[in-house]
């Protein structure tokens, strides 16, 4: 698929997922998915900085899971994405066999918890993008993925839900092993480094 047929796509597709989400009052019935503008920071980082293996906690249905997996092809990468919901994962997966992009992809359903406790993979690139009330819980196992130097984290809705991540951001500003900073994109992205 063309750059341009992808953008295409993905952009209807996005509209799409907006229209669902406009007709849910229950925030858990919409797909919350990230904005274009932070996909597509997303996807310059992972070709900028070469990440092949990359990580990302909370598919939903899988609009930045597709982001990250044509990034992912174009430097010879792999995605792993995890996903609570199986009907969501389900759809994220039908979503990438439609794009071609499911040979990049690897889809977990399972609680995030469990995956990170019982991985031994390092991974380049991370995107947090999750239930934010179990962010504090998975910093130490996210410290022991992020081993490379170089290796990033990036955390979205970190400006539209800043005091449902203000412990976690504190956390990860007070381990001298990591940098942070916060992106004024989309929702708001904070992009952590290990130093």
């Amino acid at each position: 698929m063309t750059s341009n047929v992808f953008l295409q796509r993905i952009s209807d597709l996005y509209d799409q997922f907006k229209q669902h989400d406009a007709q849910q009052s229950d925030r858990l019935s919409r797909y919350r998915n990230i904005e274009v503008e932070s996909a597509k920071l997303l996807a310059m980082l992972i070709r900028s900085q070469q990440a092949k293996r990359i990580l990302e906690i909370g598919t939903s249905t899988g609009y930045s899971t597709l982001w990250l997996a044509e990034a992912a092809q174009s430097v010879g990468g792999k995605v792993q994405t995890l996903e609570i919901d199986r009907l969501r994962s389900a759809q994220a997966h039908k979503y990438a066999q439609e794009f071609g992009l499911e040979q990049q992809v690897d889809f977990w359903v399972g609680d995030a918890v469990d995956f990170l406790a019982q991985t031994t993979q390092v991974f380049d690139f991370i995107l947090l993008d999750a239930e934010r009330v179990d962010y504090v819980s998975y910093w130490d196992d996210l410290k022991r993925l992020l081993q490379n130097a170089g290796s990033t984290l990036m955390i979205d809705n970190v400006i539209s839900h800043a005091a449902e991540v203000k412990s976690f951001l504190e956390l990860i500003k007070n381990d001298d092993d990591y940098m942070s900073t916060i992106l004024p994109v989309g929702a708001g992205l904070c992009m952590v480094v290990l130093k």
